[in-house]
C-alpha cells in the first residue's frame, strides 16, 4: 500500500488532524503504524488468526468513526488502545473462546492424550509441528483466563506495557492493575509450574511426546500450520520493553514462554486498511 512519503514520519496528532480534514492518506498512516500491535494483541485474545482480523478491524472502523472525539488529553496510542481493549472485553465470544474452558479441564485433556516418543525420523519431519503444539497449547492457556485476567496479563506480560499506561488503558489505578496482574499470573503460572515442561523440568507434560497425539485429534495439521508458519519475528524482538521486572523466576520463566510466541507483521494490513475505509460510516464522515 502506497502512502504520501512525507506523512509516514508526522507525529500521531498532526495525522489525526489531517485525518479530520479528509486526508485520506492520514486515516490510513494512523490505521498502520497502530495496526500490527492491535491485531497480535486481538489475537491473543482470540487464539484464531482470523477472528483477529476481524477484531482488528471492528477497533479501527471504531477508532475511526469517533476520531472527532480525540481530545489530546491522553497519547493518541493510548486512547487508540483504550476503545480496543474495551473492544476485546466486550465483543461477542469467538468460537475459541467458547471451545476453551477451565484450566483444570484443559489440563485434563492434555493428560488424557497419550505421550509418544518421536522416532528420530519422526524428529527431523514433525520439527516444525513441535513448535506449533508449544505454542498452541500455551495459547491455549491464556484461554484459560478470563477476559479481564487475559487482557491484563496479555498487555503487562506478553507485551510488556508498563504498569502506569496499561492502568491508563483499561482505565482503573495502577493499584489495581497490579493486582489484576498479580492474580493472573498466579492463575496461570501454578498451573504451568504443575503441568508444563517448558515451564519446570520435572513437570510431567512434553511438547514432542504430544504431538502425535495433536495430529491425530486435528488440532495440528502439519500441511496448514496456525502459529509456527515460519515466522521471522517473536514477540519480545517485537515490543518495546517498559513492564516492571519481575522478581519471580517462575514469572519470569513463564513470561519468556509467551515472548517466543509468533508476532504477524501486519499480515493482512492492506486489505483491513482498505475495508475499513470503505466501511459505509467512515465513507459518508470523511467523505472518502
Amino acid at each position: 500500500m502506497k502512502l504520501k512519503s512525507n506523512l509516514t514520519d508526522l507525529p500521531d496528532m498532526e495525522l489525526v488532524t489531517l485525518a479530520l480534514s479528509g486526508e485520506r492518506d492520514a486515516l490510513q498512516q494512523l490505521t498502520l503504524r497502530h495496526y500490527s500491535f492491535v491485531h497480535n494483541v486481538a489475537w491473543k485474545m482470540a487464539f484464531n488468526p482470523a477472528d483477529a482480523d476481524d477484531l482488528t478491524q471492528e477497533v479501527f472502523v471504531k477508532v475511526i468513526t469517533r476520531l472527532a472525539q480525540f481530545e489530546g488529553r491522553s497519547e493518541f496510542r493510548t486512547w487508540l488502545y483504550r476503545i480496543a481493549v474495551n473492544h476485546f472485553l466486550n465483543a461477542k465470544k469467538r468460537p475459541m473462546e467458547l471451545l476453551f474452558g477451565t484450566f483444570s479441564d484443559y489440563f485434563q485433556v492434555l493428560d488424557d492424550m497419550p505421550d509418544h516418543d518421536p522416532s528420530e525420523q519422526e524428529q527431523a519431519d514433525w520439527s516444525d509441528s513441535f513448535e506449533e503444539v508449544k505454542i498452541s497449547c500455551t495459547a491455549g492457556m491464556l484461554m484459560c483466563l478470563d477476559r479481564e485476567q487475559r487482557i491484563t496479563y496479555i498487555l503487562g506480560e506478553v507485551f510488556k506495557i508498563n504498569h502506569r499506561t496499561a492502568a491508563e488503558v483499561l482505565e482503573i489505578s495502577p493499584d489495581n492493575y497490579r493486582q489484576r496482574l498479580t492474580r493472573a499470573r498466579a492463575d496461570l503460572h501454578s498451573w504451568m509450574l504443575k503441568k508444563c515442561g517448558l515451564v519446570n523440568p520435572a513437570a510431567p507434560c512434553r511438547c514432542p511426546k504430544k504431538t502425535r497425539a495433536f495430529m491425530e485429534a486435528g488440532y495440528v495439521d502439519p500441511e496448514n500450520l496456525l502459529f509456527n508458519a515460519h515466522y521471522t519475528r517473536r514477540i519480545r524482538e517485537a515490543v518495546e520493553d517498559e513492564c516492571e521486572e519481575s522478581f519471580d523466576l517462575i514469572d519470569k520463566i513463564a513470561g519468556e514462554v509467551f515472548e517466543s510466541h509468533p508476532y504477524r507483521e501486519q499480515p493482512g494490513a492492506a486489505q483491513v486498511v482498505e475495508a475499513v475505509l470503505n466501511n459505509d460510516e467512515v465513507r459518508r464522515l470523511f467523505r472518502i
